[in-house]
């Protein structure tokens, strides 16, 4: 587990705070949930903007007040582009759209798909995942075509 004050700073280091979105579904968001959370992300949000130079982050912070998960074609979208291994998780769900978005393996997928985590990570892990062997193999191939040639033992 981490604190609240962690996970702003993941957030605002994860993406460019500064970058204005050309529509509102697309902005940057910290939700809180209390005024002690709001304090922490303003005071997170004032430390980063002065660290890059900036007056004010683009990124916005509100209370949580009602949340909508965003359109099917947004979920994993990495992983819905990668046909192979979206396949195999369209076998593993059956077309359950819930059970997808909320699947935490899909997740991990979509981030290595996308580019996050390491060769080394993913062999910590892909135990884990529900793949079968050929989805274990594309999923190897991508991360390790990703990362410059790395290995890792799908065993």
């Amino acid at each position: 587990m981490i604190s609240y004050r962690e996970l702003v700073d993941l957030a605002l280091a994860s993406h460019d705070p500064t970058w204005r979105a050309h529509k509102v579904q697309y902005a940057s968001l910290l939700l809180t949930h209390d005024d002690q959370q709001h304090a922490i992300a303003e005071q997170r949000a004032a430390r980063f903007a002065a660290s890059a130079g900036v007056a004010r982050l683009a990124t916005r912070i509100e209370p949580l007040n009602r949340f909508w998960p965003a359109e099917e074609y947004h979920q994993k979208y990495h992983l819905r582009n990668d046909r192979t291994l979206a396949a195999e998780f369209q076998a593993m769900f059956g077309g359950d759209e819930r059970a997808f978005r909320e699947s935490t393996a899909a997740a991990r997928v979509n981030g290595y798909v996308a580019g996050d985590g390491t060769i080394a990570q993913l062999g910590r892990e892909i135990d884990f995942l529900g793949l079968t062997t050929a989805g274990r193999k594309r999923l190897v191939d991508r991360v390790s075509t990703s990362r410059g040639g790395n290995s890792c033992s799908v065993g």
